[in-house]
């Protein structure tokens, strides 16, 4: 089900406008936010899972809207938002945190306690369930995060730049997480690296200064890529000819 984002409108207090008229769709699948430090990717992440509300415009999943009452609380179970920072509550364990999330999110406490143990299981975090959260390295609290989510069963879960401070072997293991929960989750993951389009994601979104600059599939966005330019480089080289630098 695509996440529509239609003439949203959004600024800082009485600041320049980071977003004016905006109309955007993320489909199912999973999709990558690509853009510059600055581009406005984080601000519209928070739009998506209705921790901000648009000045003008809707922000919409199926027959729900973001900012709409009625809707509001079954818009959030269905759209699950990992911002920068997945920081530990602290005293709770790996599956304390992972139920308190589903709890937040309207289950009920022994609902969410049952189904904290099989959104563990999906991000392999079982052998460190019963772990203190604040004890989990980098990559491992990335995927509680994760299992926060799919403990109330989101439907859309977006990622704002889940792999930065990663090693590469951290940031293969999540790779290989996001390719195997594809199949039942709609992933949007904001980043501005390049690296590994190919082997995860479906569609691309390059975004710069508040604009949509490029949507379309991997293979599109590689052909962007000016002839001649080696494989490997490929997509750098598609994204540096469509962004205007960092902002």
């Amino acid at each position: 089900m695509p996440l529509r984002f239609t003439d949203c409108s959004f600024a800082y207090r009485a600041g320049i406008p980071v977003f004016d008229g905006l109309t955007l769709e993320f489909p199912s699948g999973c999709t990558v936010l690509l853009g510059p430090n600055g581009a406005g990717k984080s601000t519209l992440l928070s739009l998506g899972a209705s921790a901000r509300d648009p000045t003008t415009g809707r922000v919409q999943l199926g027959r729900l809207t973001s900012t709409d009452r009625r809707h509001r609380k079954e818009f959030r179970r269905k759209v699950g938002w990992l911002p920068q920072q997945v920081k530990p509550v602290p005293s709770l364990t790996v599956r304390e945190q992972a139920a308190y999330a589903g709890w937040l999110k309207g289950l009920s406490r022994s609902e969410a306690w049952d189904r904290s143990a099989r959104a563990l299981d999906r991000v392999r975090l079982t052998e460190l369930a019963k772990r203190r959260s604040h004890e989990l390295s980098g990559g491992q609290m990335r995927r509680l995060g994760i299992a926060q989510s799919l403990v109330h069963d989101a439907q859309v879960v977006l990622l704002d730049e889940p792999t930065s401070g990663l090693d590469p072997v951290q940031r293969g293991v999540f790779r290989e997480l996001i390719a195997e929960l594809a199949d039942s989750v709609s992933f949007v993951v904001s980043t501005h690296q390049t690296e590994d389009l190919a082997e995860v994601y479906e569609t691309v979104i390059v975004f710069d200064r508040g604009q949509a600059v490029f949507e379309g599939s991997v293979r599109g966005f590689f052909a962007m890529a000016p002839e001649g330019v080696p494989v490997e480089r490929r997509a750098e080289s598609a994204y540096r000819g469509l962004v205007r630098g960092e902002v």
